[in-house]
C-alpha cells in the first residue's frame, strides 16, 4: 500500500466535503436532526460528531505532506460510515437520509481510499 496519496485531489475533496458536513452540523437543518433522531443518537452529544468531521478533514489535509496520516484518516472516515451505516440498519431507519447521506458518504470515503492507496 502507498502511503502517499496518488492522485492527492480525491483527499481533498473528502476533507473538503466533511468540512461542509461539519459546518451543517452546528446548527443541523431538518434532514440531519431527523437522521441523528431516527437513529437515536442522543443530541447531547450531537456536538461530538462535529469534532470528529472537523479532526478526519484536518488529518485527510496534513496527509498531503505527511505518508501515512492521510490514509489511517481516510481509513478513520471509511469506519465512521460503516458504523453510521449499522447504526441505521439496527435502528431501521432506512428512510432517503440514509440511503443518500450515509451511504453516499461510505462509497465518497470508499472512492477516495481506493483512488488515492489502491496499488
Amino acid at each position: 500500500m502507498n502511503l502517499s496519496p496518488d492522485p492527492w485531489w480525491p483527499q481533498a475533496v473528502l476533507a473538503g466535503v466533511l468540512a461542509a458536513d461539519a459546518l451543517i452540523s452546528v446548527r443541523p437543518p431538518a434532514f440531519v436532526r431527523a437522521c441523528l433522531s431516527g437513529v437515536g443518537f442522543p443530541e447531547d452529544w450531537w456536538w461530538s460528531l462535529v469534532a470528529i468531521k472537523l479532526l478526519a478533514a484536518a488529518g485527510l489535509i496534513v496527509g498531503l505532506s505527511y505518508d501515512g496520516v492521510g490514509a489511517a484518516a481516510n481509513a478513520g472516515v471509511v469506519c465512521y460510515f460503516l458504523a453510521a451505516s449499522y447504526a441505521h440498519v439496527r435502528a431501521r431507519f432506512l428512510r432517503s437520509e440514509f440511503w443518500v447521506n450515509c451511504l453516499g458518504m461510505l462509497a465518497l470515503s470508499l472512492a477516495a481510499l481506493a483512488l488515492s492507496y489502491g496499488t
